[in-house]
């Protein structure tokens, strides 16, 4: 659940197109009014990370929702000139995301994740994890995805770990547990959006406290892992979410711990438990020099993922 992938990054002007104005311009289409808007976003000193890295990106993103058009036809519509309607509703959203400093996804209530649209709201921490790779892949080659019945996952907040990990297994049914009941009520609404309701079941549990002789294939979890230094310094984007969901203790690593001693006796004898702890790989390393963590690599970006098996959790507490 934490402040993680991106890692936070600053608007730069370099990252705006070459078309400049300080004003809208009347009658704007879809990419001037993208142009325009980038330019005030790096003017503003914003800071990115929450499903864009850039201000472009998010430009695009509060434009094209206000118009209501998809990304797909892009290429299509940036020459498509704005109703007033559609140019107010993108100037409102772009002061907003200015002034309040949201990310964007709280502004427009949707985010994507492995493929999938999820609804977030403040309650809930904006879906950004790596781990959307491993999902596509059905977690190969460390597990045989026709072994698979049974998925946990800690920490669920808005769900999408646990619903897109149930439309990549069409025939496992998956726990999506967190302790927050407001994540939950949040995760609720996109199992019924995503009509997984007969096979993904939230449960509000402290990690393992409310999942007693339950056993699972994968368990996989994005925890709270932020340490105090670095809750403290995070930008005032990153503030706007709930620091339930980003806040792991001291050194980030409370919440990890705990999974990591009370996994195997949760997991099938062929299981592996998937944790990502973002920039407390190095705390969590150095906490525990025995255990064989294996560190997994992303296509598309991304860090702080560890693998191990229930073998390899018995053998090295």
């Amino acid at each position: 659940m934490p402040a993680k992938k991106s890692a936070p990054r600053k608007s730069s002007a370099r990252s705006t197109p070459k078309l400049r104005t300080s004003v809208a311009p009347e009658g704007a289409t879809v990419a001037q009014l993208i142009s325009f808007a980038a330019e005030r976003f790096a003017h503003a000193e914003l800071w990115f990370g929450h499903g864009t890295d850039n201000a472009v990106d998010e430009a695009a993103e509060l434009v094209f929702f206000a118009a209501g058009l998809r990304h797909d036809d892009a290429e299509e519509v940036y020459g498509q000139v704005l109703s007033p309607k559609q140019r107010a509703k993108a100037l409102e959203l772009i002061e907003r995301r200015i002034h309040e400093r949201v990310p964007a996804a709280y502004l427009t209530h949707r985010m994507w994740f492995a493929g999938h649209e999820f609804y977030v709201d403040e309650r809930v921490l904006v879906p950004r994890s790596p781990i959307a790779e491993l999902i596509h892949a059905h977690f190969r080659p460390w597990i045989n995805p026709a072994k698979v019945r049974r998925i946990l996952d800690i920490g669920t907040g808005s769900g999408c770990i646990a619903i897109a990990s149930a439309l990549a297994f069409p025939k496992a049914k998956v726990d999506a547990a967190d302790l927050s009941p407001d994540a939950l009520a949040v995760t609720r609404m996109n199992i019924e959006r995503h009509s997984v309701q007969a096979r993904v079941r939230a449960v509000q549990s402290d990690v393992f406290n409310a999942l007693e002789g339950e056993r699972y294939d994968v368990i996989v979890s994005n925890p709270p892992y932020v340490g105090d230094e670095e809750l403290a310094g995070l930008p005032e984007e990153y503030r706007r979410e709930p620091v339930m969901g980003l806040h792991g203790g001291r050194d980030g690593l409370d919440i990890v711990h705990r999974i990591i001693d009370q996994a195997a006796a949760h997991l099938q004898p062929h299981g592996i438990l998937v944790v990502e702890v973002g920039n407390s790989e190095d705390a969590l390393v150095e906490a525990r020099p025995r255990m064989p963590f294996l560190w997994l690599e992303f296509e598309h970006g991304g860090g702080g993922v560890f693998l191990l098996t229930r073998e390899q959790l018995l053998h090295r507490r």
